[in-house]
C-alpha cells in the first residue's frame, strides 16, 4: 500500500473545469493554484490540501494526513489509510464515510515493489500525467493538546481509502488509493448519495500507469522535485 504522495503544483495547463465540471468556480480555481500544499515527497502526519464540499461549493483546505475522531487520544493510532471493505463496520470510519468524504488531487502515488534484494520504488500516476483524485474520509479533532499549535480551522485530518489492485498496480503492490473519476466529483462529495452508490465508486482502477524511480524517495527527508523522475520506462 502506498505510503507517501507525489504534490506538484496544479497544472497550469489544465482547466480545472476538466476535472471538477460546474464546481470549479473561480475562487476554487485560485486555491487550486495559489494555496495548494506542495510536496515532492509528502509522508503521513503532514497536512495534505484536501477537497470537500461546503454546502454547494467545493473548498480546498488544510488537513493533517491521519484520520483524528474526536475520541482519539493518541496521534500514532490516527490510520491514514483505511480499507473500502472495513469503512461501516470499524467505528474509526463509519460516520464520516457515511457524511464526511473528500478527495485529495495528487500528481501521483509512491508504491514499493518486493525485489530479491530490496524495494524498488515507482511513482503510479495517469499515463497523461494529469492529477488523481483519490477518495478520502474526513473528520475534525475538538481536542487542543492532540492537535497543538494548529489553529481550530486547521484541526480537520483524513484518511485515503484503498482498494485491491488491478492492472499495472497489481503486479507492484496489493492494494492502492481509489481513485475517483472526475464525472463522479459531485456524487462521491455530497452526504445525500445513496450509500450503494458510493460503494460502487470504490474499484480498482485498471488505467493507471507507474514508472520506476529513484530510491532515494525511500527517505520522506528528500524533498526535491527530481525524486519523482523517472528512472525506467512507463508501465501501462
Amino acid at each position: 500500500m502506498a505510503g507517501r504522495l507525489y504534490l506538484p503544483p496544479f497544472p497550469e495547463d489544465l482547466p480545472p473545469s476538466e476535472l471538477f465540471g460546474s464546481l470549479a468556480t473561480p475562487a476554487l480555481t485560485r486555491q487550486l493554484r495559489e494555496e495548494r500544499l506542495v510536496s515532492a515527497n509528502r509522508a503521513p502526519r503532514l497536512p495534505v490540501s484536501m477537497l470537500r464540499l461546503e454546502g454547494p461549493r467545493l473548498r480546498q483546505v488544510p488537513a493533517l494526513w491521519g484520520l483524528t475522531p474526536s475520541w482519539l487520544e493518541v496521534m500514532d493510532h490516527a490510520p491514514h489509510v483505511a480499507r473500502a471493505e472495513s469503512l461501516e463496520t470499524r467505528r474509526m470510519f463509519r460516520e464520516s464515510f457515511t457524511s464526511q468524504r473528500a478527495l485529495i488531487p495528487v500528481g501521483g502515488v509512491y508504491v514499493w515493489k518486493e525485489q530479491p534484494r530490496m524495494k524498488q520504488p515507482f511513482l503510479v500516476t495517469h499515463a497523461t500525467r494529469a492529477p488523481l483524485l483519490l477518495a478520502a474520509l474526513w473528520t475534525r479533532h475538538f481536542s487542543p493538546p492532540l492537535m497543538e499549535g494548529l489553529p481550530p480551522e486547521g484541526r480537520d485530518s483524513f484518511a485515503l481509502i484503498s482498494v485491491a489492485c488491478a492492472g499495472v498496480t497489481a503486479r507492484l503492490t496489493d492494494r492502492m488509493p481509489a481513485v475517483i473519476a472526475p464525472h463522479q466529483v459531485q456524487e462521491w462529495l455530497s452526504a445525500d448519495t445513496p450509500l450503494d452508490r458510493v460503494r460502487a465508486m470504490l474499484t480498482p482502477d485498471a488505467s493507471l500507469a507507474a514508472f520506476p524511480v529513484a530510491r532515494r524517495v525511500n527517505d520522506p527527508a528528500h524533498q526535491e522535485w527530481s525524486v519523482a523522475h523517472p528512472t525506467g520506462p512507463m508501465l501501462s
